[in-house]
């Protein structure tokens, strides 16, 4: 099982960035996909998650109404848009997956990284001016 993120980068305050996470290796159904950052000197965070069971999402409080995670069945990939990014959303970002054998992504709940059993290499975000 393999786990390829993509997409980070430099971009200015305020300025998107779109996330990929492509899955080989299996199919992802009944799996979570999540993703989390670690900025240095901080723990790792998770930030959204995505169901492929029930279509189930999650967001952290820090990230609500600007990242929007989604999917595409036919890609094996997980992507997660980011705008209105902050200086504080700079952060090696990391997607990673687990089977859902119990509901582990809905509204409320959070997403925790010792659940996970597959993880990407991360991708560096960098906001600054």
């Amino acid at each position: 099982v393999q786990l390829q993120a993509s997409g980070g980068g430099l971009v200015h305050p305020g300025g998107s960035l779109r996330l990929s996470c492509e899955v080989s290796g299996l199919t992802l159904d009944y799996y979570v996909i999540s993703w989390f950052r670690q900025a240095p000197g901080r723990e790792r965070e998770g930030l959204s998650c995505i169901s492929t069971s029930d279509g189930n999402t999650y967001y952290a409080d820090s990230v609500r109404g600007r990242f929007t995670i989604s999917r595409d069945s036919a890609k094996n990939t997980v992507y997660l848009q980011m705008n209105s990014l902050k200086p504080e959303d700079t952060a090696v970002y990391y997607c990673a997956t687990v089977r859902e054998s119990l509901p582990l992504c809905y509204d409320g709940r959070g997403v925790y990284d010792y659940e996970y059993h597959y993880w990407g290499q991360g991708t560096l975000v960098t906001v600054s001016s």
